[in-house]
């Protein structure tokens, strides 16, 4: 596939937006379109701007239709994609693609547009055109009521070139340009498409597209050089001038402090740039005579804050050895430039905001006085350009006033809660990959990475649904039918689901997948328990069954197989069900009330408990009939930390101890954790309210960032007070302390792990007592005794051991491991030995309301204490996902005859393979503009290309490559021998969305 865009002639442009807009209610895939306020448009150079927001320089304004796309969803500002002298096809062989990625931070490897200069000026007098008859059309707003800003740079020669002073003037005045004519007499020659243009208005249209400049400079151009383009601008040119400015006007050292305390010390970049940019000194006096200068003349001065922030590649982030950040990430540094900027020039001095502008803070930036606000990072991420339609939304009650200043208070607030806020710090870790394995399908692509994160394949998709809708007992069965445990899961599981889920890219809790499935357990239990009592029947297997062990693995064990109707006897050796999570979990965490209502779920199809019964052969179960034996007895051994001298307490002994006798415990005042996983967190803030204590320490040989545990649980801790020492290793334990190595990170190994190395020093630590939570161990001695291979952890080699009849499941089989692990485990198990079906209820994954789940799309959660819905997007009936982030609107999705769900059509003339539909991607592999169908706009696209495709030929048949094998066909012709999704996906974007060729 070839990286070159093919702009779109204007009456192509219009035919689509005008076409889907009647048939479908969008356009170029934004549903969302946004009315603005007309009435509280707010002054801006001589013009006005309804929302005083929009698109920053980048690839959201490269393209016409990026700029239409940005202004039906609420834009009203718009920073113009930068132009210079080099272009074309030039500068493309400079830029590495792909060349974005935005999945957290965002990160490009490309500056200017791709496009030769005169190409780029085209695109933007059609976008002012077409915006013109969209807003007088669909009563969007008033046709005045937006801006083009234009961008140039990046030196005085360049700007100065025969064809950036063409671009200039002509953006100045357009009118006896080709293209305004083309657009004109299009407008003219269809004024029977438009119920509210007439010609009147077409003429109205003013030919003057911009008298606004932004200056962008590269890194280390001399600040005489920035003063002189800034000062030709204003002397020659006439135009409102704003200079952007970099970040690094803070200095290295506060940059990379600042960096390091959000917890992106992993972003790489020395001082290069720092000294060889313009400095504050140089800086403050410039723009003193520029303002000056732009009051002469009676135009505007004002910086652009601020541009991206290079950084080096380090991690295989982008094809690159430098790259520019943005996002998030930037946010907290040019807010505080911002503020250095409003002290500096008491609030004078404008500023054009642009580094990490989101729902969360465009307000807050806005009323602070720092506008217009520009952004690229976030409408790049799931939702697109309908974020922006959501931030149009903070802006309904504008009130036209003019700029007045900048306040400084309001900016140092910001500033300050930026530091504080989780949406500009870094987790411990980052999230794990949403992915699922492998590319992206040519056709049926919606899947739910959810369910594929999930180790028990949960029907979440279906269920979160039933919860929204407020069938809690449709919700509860359908979690049942592949979770044993609901109240339990639903409590304390890690919620790998949530980790992969989509909705992670719009807040990082995800939807809410743990939280609802306790809410349909709570609301539905007691209501389906007696159906399922009920419905018990007569065990007629042939099979009899015994399970050891009544904890979480047992239970499930034996829910799925005695629903199953197979006999089952469970063999518990203490006094109640419930394994670890009854005896070891603190209460703060799992309420008993939880753990007793899946218990009572477990026993629900009649299932015959044996308590205090210790069991120690399996051979002496089989004597007694039992067909199959599921060894489910957890890992109880204690662990150890290898001290030298001291002793240690079980971490274990201590939980069971705290829950069910805390006043048998004598701890002391200090209380050391050995360990870092979820039961070391559970230990330490046990410990923290034991009487006597006054301080837990947690001791780990990595950092936090590599603690095993959860992340909440992370937190948990912290916020108890428990203090987490990292990089010491144990060594012994003497008169109340304990002697660690001091370690240190090694470099980096093969996989990008650093292994710890002691450094040769060693401290104390206060220890009255030390907890030992590593290394929990499997007694193998059942195991043994029957025949079955462990290996040196104690472990068989899998549910099914290689003893016949014999099964393993959860922490006996794998180790220390999670309760949903443990589930999954059961549900082999009731397969290989029942053959046990989970899918009832699979379809309803896919049977979900799709206009629901669309319309969520591009909404951010404001509030969480008011997000009371699920959130889920529904992918797996309308992913899209590829659709949304795309820029340039060049993956569309389309509806297809005798086909369920959409399917997504690549377009190759509008793609330059950015690649940032493949970061968002639920597979793998995936990378939609090489994976999808593809639309091709002419015979040398498609021979460039290796994209399985279509071409339209004169004669009405299509060329079709498929593997590589390109043949002619009839798409009406149900023999043509192209596969039938295909066939009917190519004969619906003939018939139906035609606009799509570009004819």
């Amino acid at each position: 596939m070839s990286d070159i865009m093919r702009p779109i002639p204007f009456s192509n442009l219009m035919n689509w937006v005008m076409t889907e807009h009647d048939e479908s209610g969008s356009i170029f895939g934004v549903r969302k379109i946004v009315r603005a306020n007309a009435a509280g448009a707010l002054p801006i150079f001589d013009e006005k701007i309804e929302t005083p927001f929009g698109p920053a320089a980048g690839p959201n304004t490269q393209l016409a239709q990026n700029i239409i796309a940005a202004y039906v969803a609420g834009s009203r500002f718009f920073e113009l994609k930068t132009v210079q002298v080099m272009d074309g096809e030039e500068l493309s062989a400079c830029v590495n693609k792909p060349c974005i990625t935005a999945a957290d931070e965002c990160y490009n490897c490309e500056w200017s547009t791709e496009l030769e200069v005169p190409q780029a000026y085209a695109e933007y007098v059609k976008a002012w055109f077409a915006c013109h008859l969209i807003a007088r059309e669909y009563g969007l707003g008033e046709p005045d009521g937006f801006v083009f800003n234009m961008s140039v740079g990046y030196d005085l020669e360049g700007i100065k070139s025969p064809k950036v002073d063409a671009y200039i003037e002509g953006m100045k005045d357009a009118s006896g340009s080709e293209v305004w004519a083309e657009c004109r007499e299009w407008a003219l020659a269809n004024l029977d498409r438009f119920q509210n243009v007439d010609a009147a208005f077409v003429d109205s249209i003013p030919a003057r597209v911009s008298n606004s400049i932004t200056e962008s400079t590269l890194h280390g151009c001399p600040p005489a050089e920035i003063e002189r383009i800034a000062t030709y601008l204003i002397t020659e040119k006439n135009l409102n001038t704003y200079i952007k400015c970099n970040p690094t006007l803070l200095g290295y050292d506060f940059a990379r402090a600042r960096l390091n305390e959000l917890g992106f010390d992993y972003i790489a970049f020395d001082d290069r740039h720092f000294v060889e940019d313009l400095q504050w000194e140089d800086a403050v006096p410039m723009f003193e005579r520029l303002m000056a200068l732009c009051a002469e003349r009676g135009l505007d001065f004002g910086v652009k804050l601020t541009n991206t922030f290079p950084v080096d590649v380090t991690r295989g982030e982008l094809p690159s050895d430098e790259m520019y950040m943005s996002g998030r990430t930037l946010f907290s540094l040019t807010i505080e430039v911002a503020r250095r900027i409003t002290e500096q020039f008491c609030g004078k001095l404008r500023i054009s905001y642009s580094g990490g502008a989101t729902v969360y803070n465009i307000r807050s930036l806005y009323d602070a006085g720092i506008w217009p606000i520009t952004m690229a990072t976030d409408v790049l991420k799931p939702g697109g350009y309908e974020r922006m339609s959501q931030i149009a939304g903070e802006f309904e009650d504008l009130d036209g006033r003019a700029f007045e200043g900048i306040s400084l208070d309001a900016v140092v607030a910001i500033q300050e809660d930026s530091l504080v806020s989780p949406l500009y710090r870094n987790p411990l870790r980052k999230l794990p990959s949403a992915k699922v394995p492998g590319g992206t399908p040519l056709m049926d692509c919606f899947t739910a990475p959810c369910r594929t994160g999930c180790p028990i394949s949960q029907d979440i998709p279906a269920y979160l649904a039933a919860v929204e809708e407020g069938r809690f007992e449709d919700a509860f069965s359908i979690i049942i039918e592949r979770n044993a445990l609901p109240h339990i899961t639903g409590t304390i599981c890690p919620h790998p689901c949530g980790k992969s889920c989509e909705r992670a890219f719009y807040e990082p809790e995800g939807a809410q997948i743990r939280a609802s499935k306790l809410r349909a357990a709570h609301e539905a239990f007691n209501s389906v328990l007696p159906r399922l009592k009920a419905g018990a029947s007569e065990k007629v297997s042939d099979k009899n069954v015994a399970v050891i062990g009544g904890g979480p693995a047992g239970l499930a064990v034996a829910f799925f197989l005695s629903r199953a109707g197979v006999p089952v006897t469970i063999f518990e050796a203490k006094d109640t069900l419930g394994g670890i999570v009854r005896h070891v979990i603190p209460e703060f965490r799992i309420a008993s009330a939880d753990i007793d209502a899946d218990v009572e779920l477990c026993r629900a199809f009649g299932v015959e408990v044996k308590l205090n019964a210790r069991v120690e052969s399996i051979d002496a179960l089989r004597a007694e009939g039992y067909t199959d034996v599921v060894v489910a007895t957890g890992a109880w051994l204690p662990g150890s930390a290898g001290l030298g001298e001291g002793a240690e307490l079980d971490v274990l002994e201590f939980l069971e101890a705290a829950k069910k006798a805390p006043e048998t415990l004598s701890l002391g005042t200090d209380v050391v954790v050995i360990g870092a996983g979820n039961t070391a967190m559970d230990a330490a803030r046990v410990a923290k309210r034991a009487a006597g204590v006054e301080n837990v320490r947690l001791v780990y040989r990595r950092t936090k960032a590599q603690m095993p545990a959860d992340e909440e649980e992370l937190d948990f801790a912290l916020e108890d007070g428990v203090e987490f020492m990292e990089l010491l290793a144990p060594v012994s334990l003497a008169d109340g302390e304990l002697t660690c190595n001091v370690m240190r990170l090694g470099e980096p190994d093969a996989s990008g792990r650093r292994a710890p190395e002691p450094t040769g020093e060693t401290v104390t630590v206060p220890a009255t007592t030390v907890i030992c939570a590593v290394g929990e161990r499997i007694d193998a001695s059942l195991y043994e005794g029957a025949g079955v291979e462990v290996d040196r952890r104690g472990r068989p080699a899998g549910v099914a051991t290689g003893v016949a009849g014999v099964w393993a499941a959860g922490d006996c089989r794998r180790g220390p491991a999670t309760v949903v692990e443990a589930i999954a485990d059961a549900a082999e198990v009731a397969r290989a030995i029942a053959n046990v079906d989970f899918n009832h209820y699979a379809d309803a994954n896919e049977q979900l309301d799709v206009a629901a789940s669309i319309a969520k799309k591009g909404n951010l959660c404001r509030d969480k204490a008011t997000c009371t819905h699920t959130r889920c997007l529904g992918c797996a009936a309308v992913c899209e996902v590829c659709c949304d982030v795309c820029p340039n609107r060049a993956n569309v999705a389309i509806e297809v005859p005798g086909l369920d769900k959409q399917q997504v059509v690549h377009v190759d003339g509008m793609c330059n393979e950015c690649g940032n539909c493949a970061v968002f991607c639920p597979y793998e592999t995936g990378r939609p503009y090489k994976d999808k169908l593809t639309l091709f706009w002419s015979g040398d696209d498609m021979l460039a290309s290796e994209n399985d495709g279509f071409m339209k030929l004169a004669d009405g048949k299509f060329s079709v490559r498929l593997g590589g094998e390109i043949r002619v066909v009839d798409v009406d012709d149900a023999g043509c021998g192209v596969p039938d999704a295909v066939r009917r996906t190519i004969a619906a974007v003939r018939d139906s969305y035609g606009y799509l060729f570009c004819e």
